[in-house]
């Protein structure tokens, strides 16, 4: 059985946290690099320029590279051979959020979590706790990946229950209508995680860890492939464009992931991000 200590977790989240604010992940630079090209109305293409710039702005001189620093949410992948040596009581879920704690002092990010929803809205001053999700996986490896979620597209995210009996248009026509919905206040151009199945809650996971995917890399099955491509090109149809002003892009990537169901339900949800998707990965 492999330890990995407390303390190294800790430092490794709160390097994520950092790099997540500062460092736009390549393959989305490279979406919007490849939406310019195709961009045809000029003041659309003009704002993905501006935000090509402000991707280099922001790793070079590390500032952020939006002022919504966001909610750490963090999804932990621990190999069944690998356990954690920490003391006094504390866990592997204390030591995320240590990191997180230390990332946004030590990277001067802004801090956005309050204590309560509705009673007594105080800033806990700390960005945490984070958002953890825990999976046991084979090997004697810890993977470490960090979503700095703002809450403008996250507000945009939306859940349905359908009925088994609906068609493929009919979810097509409600994920093109959330965007819709979502419009200019969710900084297009957008990433759309979608999850299809399971039950309420599993169908909200996977459409966030349907984010973590390579925007690049297509659904490993056809159907999904094609129904990703699809939906692209019906929300690009849309004409939101950047910022919502207008143009070609509104969307840089559609990712679905998808899970078993009832017989008597087909739940699908929506997870907006905006242009500024920053995530990190680790692994120990």
């Amino acid at each position: 059985m492999r330890q990995i200590e407390f303390e190294k977790i800790v430092s490794t989240v709160e390097s994520l946290c950092i790099a997540s604010a500062h460092e736009l992940p390549a393959d989305v630079l490279t979406a919007i690099e490849d939406a310019l090209q195709k961009e045809s109305n000029p003041a659309a293409a003009k704002i993905l320029k501006q935000l090509i710039e402000n991707a280099g702005i922001a790793k070079g001189e590390k500032i952020p590279l939006c002022q919504d620093t966001g909610l750490a949410v963090v999804f932990i992948e621990q190999g069944c051979e690998v356990f954690v040596k920490a003391g006094n009581g504390k866990t592997l879920f204390d030591a995320i959020n240590a990191g997180v704690a230390a990332g946004y002092k030590n990277g001067f990010l802004r801090k956005s979590i309050v204590a309560d929803p509705l009673n007594n809205r105080k800033n806990t001053g700390s960005n945490t706790p984070a958002v953890i999700h825990h999976e046991i996986v084979p090997g004697d490896k810890l993977k470490i990946t960090v979503i700095t979620k703002g809450t403008g597209c996250e507000n945009k995210s939306r859940f349905e229950t359908f009925n088994p009996t609906v068609g493929k248009e009919e979810i097509i026509e409600w994920i093109v209508d959330v965007v819709k919905q979502a419009g200019a206040d969710a900084c297009p151009p957008l990433i759309v995680g979608i999850g299809l199945g399971g039950n309420f809650e599993l169908s909200c996971l996977l459409s966030k860890k349907a984010l973590l995917r390579n925007l690049q890399q297509k659904n490993s099955d056809r159907f999904y492939a094609e129904l990703e491509a699809e939906l692209l090109a019906r929300i690009n149809s849309l004409g939101l464009g950047p910022q919502g002003l207008g143009g070609d892009t509104t969307a840089l990537a559609c990712l679905i992931e998808t899970a078993p169901c009832h017989i008597g339900s087909l739940p699908v949800a929506v997870n907006i991000e905006c242009h500024s998707h920053r995530h990190k990965s680790a692994v120990i």
